[in-house]
């Protein structure tokens, strides 16, 4: 069989299983089947097998963590004290982080810049797209950063998984 072939299979079987388990099945466990797709993805983008499995992991999650310490520095400190614009401090300190992002790629285990953006937009969105529900503080899956985290490594497990898969499949 064809690698592409292999490869739509292996991916349609297995992202429609994700789906139904996220929106259907584990529903109330707040897994966020995008963030799984975005890490999904990456995984690919990384070069897949172990080396991509272990960059979009590590990454992804950097990504994350640093996206949350820039929310948790707006959320605690506002427009510091209202004395900017709306916006302003929140593209300072967005600035900031993703500056310190990329230069963590100098580091041989962070280089995969693209898996770090990914991991950092994943928690922003989150966090946007929650509103009044996200709590960055949280122990639980309204923490951006708990909920993308998990999601984000199921979706580089589910891409490894169906590399696995697809390449089997092929050899056939």
């Amino acid at each position: 069989m064809d690698l592409i072939v292999a490869l739509a299979i292996s991916i349609g079987v297995l992202g429609g299983i994700a789906t139904w388990v996220c929106l259907g099945l584990l529903a109330g466990a707040s897994l966020q089947i995008w963030a799984i797709f975005i890490a999904w993805a990456c995984f690919y983008h990384c070069g897949g097998g172990e080396t991509g499995l272990k960059n979009t992991i590590i990454c992804n999650i950097v990504g994350a963590i640093i996206a949350w310490i820039a929310l948790v520095i707006v959320v605690n400190t506002g427009s510091i004290g209202g004395s900017m614009p709306a916006g302003v401090w929140a593209g300072i300190v967005v600035g900031v982080t993703v500056f310190i992002l990329v230069l963590l790629a100098k580091v041989p285990a962070l280089s995969a810049i693209p898996a770090m953006v990914y991991g950092y937009a994943a928690v922003a969105a989150f966090f946007l797209l929650s509103g009044a529900n996200a709590n960055v503080t949280a122990g639980n899956f309204t923490n951006p950063l708990v909920a993308v985290i998990v999601s984000m490594v199921i979706g580089a497990v589910l891409g490894y998984i169906s590399q696995k898969i697809a390449l089997a499949m092929a050899k056939k």
